[in-house]
């Protein structure tokens, strides 16, 4: 008799300051999951419950309007400095995309993003990829070398061959299971590879890893050339 076993889903917390806006949060895991993937289940509830949850290492953070809620992502990153974050807030904040990114945001959406592309974007961080706009990402490694003051950063540390290697596919936005594939590398040796880069360099995630890297110059030249032309 064949298997009917479904893998178990994957706990999605949902945190949002108004009804219709958690109602449209929750119209987005309406989609029935394509065959292979693991279904999406969201949870919701207040910040402290879903804190307290362990099985849920995911969530979706809605600022929209209201005051106090980039203290709730410090307090997020305080209590489960594991969990990642998909952030949706204003468009045009820099600060607060950056606020974000410290706060340990997987990916940063605006307010006006379709069902669809959230979708999206909560699928890429589960698969343990980033989602920003490049436009944003950008913006943000523009405004990090603006504010450069010219006086000499520390040394930068070492990295072997393969941890530039994993480092620059980092930087095209790759996947751990791409990055294995790009490598022929388990995907659990780059999630090792990638562990001693943030160990390295400080980082809390991986769009603050970029942004490390382009500023501590730890990139090959190959990935500075690639990232320079998907900027284009």
């Amino acid at each position: 008799m064949p298997s009917t076993d479904t893998p178990n889903p994957i706990r999605i917390g949902l945190i949002a300051g108004e009804p219709l806006r958690m109602e449209g949060l929750n119209s987005i895991f309406e989609r029935q999951p394509e065959p292979g993937q693991v279904p999406l289940l969201p949870v919701t509830g207040t910040l402290e419950s879903l804190m307290a949850d362990p099985s849920i290492e995911f969530l979706v953070v809605d600022l929209n309007s209201s005051s106090g809620r980039l203290e709730s992502l410090k307090e997020i990153r305080r209590t489960r400095p594991t969990i990642r974050l998909i952030v949706i807030g204003p468009e045009g904040n820099e600060q607060l995309v950056m606020d974000a990114i410290i706060a340990g945001a997987r990916a940063f959406l605006d307010l006006t993003a379709a069902p669809r592309v959230v979708r999206e974007a909560i699928e890429v961080v589960v698969s343990g990829s980033i989602w920003a706009p490049r436009r944003l990402l950008s913006a943000l490694i523009d405004r990090l070398l603006a504010n450069q003051d010219g006086t000499a950063s520390k040394t930068a540390p070492y990295l072997t061959f393969r941890e530039r290697q994993v480092l620059d596919l980092i930087l095209e936005a790759r996947s751990n299971k791409e990055i294995a594939s790009e490598l022929g590398i388990e995907e659990r040796t780059v999630k090792a590879h990638v562990g001693k880069l943030m160990r390295k360099t400080g980082a809390e995630n991986r769009i603050e890893l970029s942004l490390r890297a382009l500023n501590g110059s730890l990139m090959s030249k190959g990935g500075a050339a690639a990232l320079a032309h998907e900027r284009r």
